[in-house]
């Protein structure tokens, strides 16, 4: 066995409880190394001296290099001692806090084993259970849909369909969301994604000068609290974008310092080198490079106190179901972990979902966020239907490797996604290829997670980088592609299926195809894609949910087929 690629963790991603009873255990070895079977000998830790039990680990996923083994224990006595023993050529190996041995002394094992010495309640990740059905639908306001209601116009400078520049007013409000809702539900989605709607002098208002008020171009908190009422009443839900990284250098407290200097009661609200702001020598920290967009010193405790009530005050005044964070990443833990007290205990199954772009473990073991916008999903998709960099083999390696970043809550709270307003159109950087689009979206849809959809991806509306990829929704039903759009509503659907939404997973390469299964106790749910460059035999067994390209027993290129057959 190659030693050097064993890994376990105590009170990490590879121990972790799932309930106040439960507890999920992993082991990494080498892909390739002869292992007959693992097991996990444990016991409480103050009897395993005498007496163990034993569970057999089962090996549910591969990457590049590594083999990883799960298994689940229900617990009698929540105070947790265990080795591993594995089996390797008939001979039993054990893995310890001292690595790996022949043989394991239990009358000294209070010294090595591993340990999860007590169960606590307030540890345990919970899960929001609406999550598990979500199919969220991201809208950036300004350009999804004008409203019918009456308001000032002269902010507008885009006619509804043209090219977008970095100034670009299109007109989109709340009305307008409202008047789409039943549109939406009838797509598939039953869970809105909002950039953010609060004052702000941008067409995407992520330089706020007011949180506590609604951009007048997107209506008013009435209009906010209709959307949300209406959403509900139709068994939807609805998340607003919470900017707290930073704000607009038009927010009355930075100007109070911009006036005052150090004589400012807000100067240590944000990160200053020098007596006063100086936005041409940018002597403050701000977003990017962007001097109007300075940065919350978010250690501090009235900046604390001042961002977690907005984020209260939006849920208890208008019950929103919950915040997707910007720029979370650069925000500390501190922070992170008081505004989830806060709004946990506002509303319990409030979602927070941050904006890392990279592995989030460290946020996602159940004191900070439920989930991230899981960005690494989306290159995945990209190196695979549009770079094509990755074969299917590489693909499934690559999504099992996401999986065992985090915990199993953690990815089940995930916000899954193809492109947002940050990224280049899916469909664009796949070269307009709806069949590519719609393999992806299966692909999405039964990967552990919520699936998020960008406005426009249904019809298609495609796009470039930014701006370009944040074009106005084409309201004019005949230059929709209808028979492609039915097939995007197939696929979301898939959302409702119990094995899709709690089964296990399974992702592989099987002759050149992928194939991702979820099953439950009774049925098994399959698809397989093809990106290959040629047509692939393929046997079905059981009923055919979606499909794309299969005809006559034959997956072509760019094909996906999903069935469900009964488990034997």
């Amino acid at each position: 066995m190659n030693e050097q690629a064993i890994l376990h963790m105590p009170d990490s991603i590879y121990c972790f409880p799932l309930g106040e009873k439960e507890v999920l255990l992993r082991l990494r070895l080498d892909r390739r190394d002869a292992v007959e079977k693992v097991e996990v000998v444990y016991e409480c830790k103050y009897r395993i001296q005498e007496k163990q039990e034993c569970a057999l680990l089962e090996r549910r996923y591969e990457d590049r290099l590594f083999a990883y083994y799960e298994t689940e224990l229900a617990l009698t006595d929540v105070r947790l001692a265990y080795v591993f023993r594995i089996w390797s050529e008939g001979k039993a190996f054990y893995f310890s806090e001292d690595g790996l041995s022949g043989t394991y002394d239990f009358s000294l094992a209070y010294f090595h084993f591993f340990q999860l010495p007590y169960i606590n309640r307030a540890d345990v990740h919970r899960e929001v259970e609406w999550m598990e059905g979500a199919v969220f639908y991201e809208i950036f306001v300004d350009r999804f849909h004008r409203g019918q209601t009456p308001k000032d116009e002269s902010y507008i400078n885009l006619r509804w369909g043209e090219k977008p520049t970095p100034k670009s007013f299109a007109g989109g409000d709340l009305p307008g969301v409202i008047e789409m809702l039943d549109y939406i539900k009838a797509l598939g989605a039953n869970a809105l994604y909002l950039t953010p709607v609060f004052c702000s002098i941008s067409n995407h208002k992520y330089d706020i000068s007011d949180y506590y008020r609604i951009d007048s171009q997107f209506g008013s908190g009435r209009d906010l609290k209709r959307l949300v009422q209406e959403a509900h009443k139709k068994g939807m839900r609805v998340v607003l974008d919470a900017v707290f990284n930073h704000c607009s250098m038009e927010l009355p407290q930075f100007q109070d310092v911009r006036k005052r200097g150090r004589e400012s009661p807000y100067y240590d609200w944000f990160v200053i080198h020098g007596e006063k702001p100086d936005p041409e020598a940018l002597n403050y920290e701000v977003f990017s490079f962007c001097n109007y967009m300075p940065k919350f010193n978010t250690s501090h405790p009235q900046v604390q106190e001042y961002l977690i009530q907005i984020a209260v005050f939006w849920i208890k005044e208008y019950d929103i179901d919950g915040w997707r964070l910007d720029v979370s990443d650069e925000i500390s833990h501190d922070f992170w972990r008081a505004f989830r007290k806060q709004v946990k205990a506002a509303k319990e199954d409030a979602v927070i979902i941050g904006e890392n772009w990279h592995d989030a473990s460290c946020f996602l073991r159940g004191d900070q966020y439920d989930g991230i916008m899981n960005y690494a999903f989306t290159k995945a998709c990209l190196d695979y239907y549009a770079f094509e960099t990755f074969g299917a083999r590489e693909f499934a390696w690559k999504l099992n490797q996401l999986l065992m970043r985090n915990t199993a809550q953690a990815n089940r709270m995930m916000m899954n996604l193809l492109d947002s307003h940050d990224t280049d159109r899916f469909y664009t950087s796949v070269g307009k290829n709806k069949d590519k689009v719609l393999s992806a979206l299966a692909v999405m849809c039964l990967f552990p997670g919520a699936p998020c959809v960008y406005y426009g991806t249904e019809i298609p509306l495609e796009g470039g980088y930014d701006p370009d990829n944040r074009r106005c929704f084409d309201w004019e039903e005949s230059r929709w592609d209808i028979p492609y759009r039915e097939k995007v509503k197939q696929i979301l659907g898939l959302r409702g299926l119990e094995e899709v939404r709690r089964g296990r997973i399974r992702i592989r390469e099987q002759q050149g195809l992928l194939v991702l299964e979820r099953w439950g106790e009774e049925s098994l749910v399959r698809l397989s894609a093809n990106q290959t460059k040629e047509a692939v035999p393929l046997e079905i067994k059981g009923e055919i949910l979606a499909q794309n390209r299969f005809c006559k027993g034959m997956l072509q290129t760019d094909g996906y087929a999903v069935s469900r057959e009964r488990m034997a």
